[in-house]
């Protein structure tokens, strides 16, 4: 039977969703929480989860990112109060199929359950199977470089251990990708590996996330809350982007890496907790601390054991491989199949600087793969790394430089953009619907 599991703090909501759900002719489950969350899916493993935003223990939208970690082919819908864009975005951006407001769209909620139930079976096959069984794993860090492999031996080794580790490098090097292999292979592997991005939250929001607070402790505290440090008791915090925590909050994360303790804002007692901290940057922690932006005593704490990650450009001979590994990411993601990619193609991702590394490779891969037809040619390649090689055009017959070629491209990224809205994109593109339809049928952008 197509199961689902319902994510709420509040028993009348999960009671009364979970009817509307067995109505349906699914099978219901329930979690209050993060904590039991975590240990239904492990148990029940539903195809889709419906759950809040706001839980005692955690944010939805961060839950979203632990449970396609975990499990790729469950499906995740958010349902919020009070929705906002910036955390429908993010919702997105982690995994979620959809976020949607409670009471405003009760009537989306069915058909929208049905479209999650058809793309959660999708997901299940042997393509997904095979990822899942590496998730956790030093399997999941792809390249046969011998810098990768450097990294990799050195962070195998520190695994086993409970010291903190630094990983260093670039934006975009899987740092993060790094922190969960490590986590899955130490000793709390079984207890929760919660990350958080320094850099996304001011100084006051990011210490009640880490910490918690207590009822009252300042306007709009209506509850007590479970910081991330709580909730990773025992477990794996991944602090990304370390360097752009606030000086006065560095104080605060010391104290926890000396005496395993800390004072939740509004509180009066110490709470305790064991846990491990594996942190990161892109900046030079060590110029931070003779300007004065990062405290030294900290950085020494923190970077018991460094890992340096290496950009993308010192590993070409793993851009292949990366590349084909996003193809068949993206081929179940958009449900589309592709037949090749093109020597031309993986030149042109060869020679490029990408100072993005890994994240903006797996961005230019997706985009390619939404407008190509079949194989992956130089045409579907963003126009800015197609100008690399015009100077090379002379002795090539290039099909991109063709008008109808353009115009094909430029279509199809506008009614990406629209998310499909053709009148929206009839009015962007300043062409008539009709018109806009002629060519959607003429250039097979359907």
């Amino acid at each position: 039977m197509d199961s689902i599991l319902i994510i709420d703090d509040e028993p009348q909501i999960r009671k009364l969703l979970s009817r509307i759900m067995e109505l349906e002719g699914y099978e219901v489950w329930q979690a209050a929480d993060c904590q039991s969350t975590l240990k239904q899916l492990k148990l029940h493993r539903p195809q889709v989860a419906l759950c809040d935003v706001f839980l005692p223990d955690g944010n939805g939208v961060e839950l979203v990112s632990t449970i396609k970690r975990l499990y790729p082919e469950i499906e995740v819908i958010l349902l919020t109060a009070h929705g906002n864009i910036p955390d429908g975005v993010q919702a997105i951006k982690n995994g979620a199929f959809d976020y949607i407001t409670k009471g405003d769209d009760n009537n989306k909620i069915i058909p929208l359950i049905s479209r999650a139930m058809e793309q959660a079976k999708k997901n299940i096959g042997e393509n997904v199977s095979k990822d899942v069984s590496v998730i956790g794993t030093f399997d999941m860090i792809l390249g046969k470089s011998a810098c990768l492999q450097e990294a990799v031996k050195l962070a195998q080794k520190v695994a086993a251990t409970d010291v903190t580790v630094l990983l260093t490098g670039e934006t975009g090097t899987g740092k993060e990708v790094f922190a969960q292999a490590i986590h899955y292979n130490s000793r709390r592997r079984e207890r929760a590996f919660m990350a958080v991005n320094c850099s996304a939250f001011s100084k006051d929001l990011l210490e009640s996330e880490l910490f918690g607070h207590k009822a009252g402790a300042f306007t709009g505290a209506v509850k007590d809350k479970k910081g991330l440090f709580e909730v990773a008791d025992n477990g794996t915090i991944f602090l990304d982007e370390i360097g752009e925590m606030a000086y006065d909050l560095q104080a605060k994360l010391l104290r926890v890496l000396e005496t395993g303790e800390y004072i939740k804002i509004g509180d009066t007692k110490p709470t305790k907790v064991d846990l491990r901290i594996i942190s990161a940057t892109n900046r030079d922690l060590k110029k931070e601390v003779v300007e004065g932006h990062f405290r030294e005593d900290l950085y020494y704490r923190l970077s018991v054991f460094q890992i340096h990650l290496p950009p993308l450009r010192e590993r070409r001979e793993d851009i292949e491989l990366l590349a084909r590994s996003f193809v068949r990411l993206f081929s179940r993601k958009l449900n589309k199949e592709i037949g090749s990619i093109t020597p031309g193609y993986l030149n042109v991702l060869q020679t490029n600087e990408w100072k993005g590394n890994i994240r903006e490779l797996r961005n230019v891969i997706e985009r390619s793969m939404i407008v190509c037809d079949g194989q992956l040619t130089v045409e579907d390649l963003p126009f800015e790394l197609q100008n690399i090689h015009v100077a090379d055009a002379g002795s090539l017959n290039y099909p991109e430089f063709e008008l109808a070629a353009v115009e094909k491209r430029h279509i199809a990224r506008v009614l990406q953009y629209t998310r499909g809205n053709k009148t929206e994109a009839s009015r962007l593109l300043k062409i008539g619907l009709t018109t806009l339809y002629r060519k959607i049928e003429e250039y097979g952008l359907s």
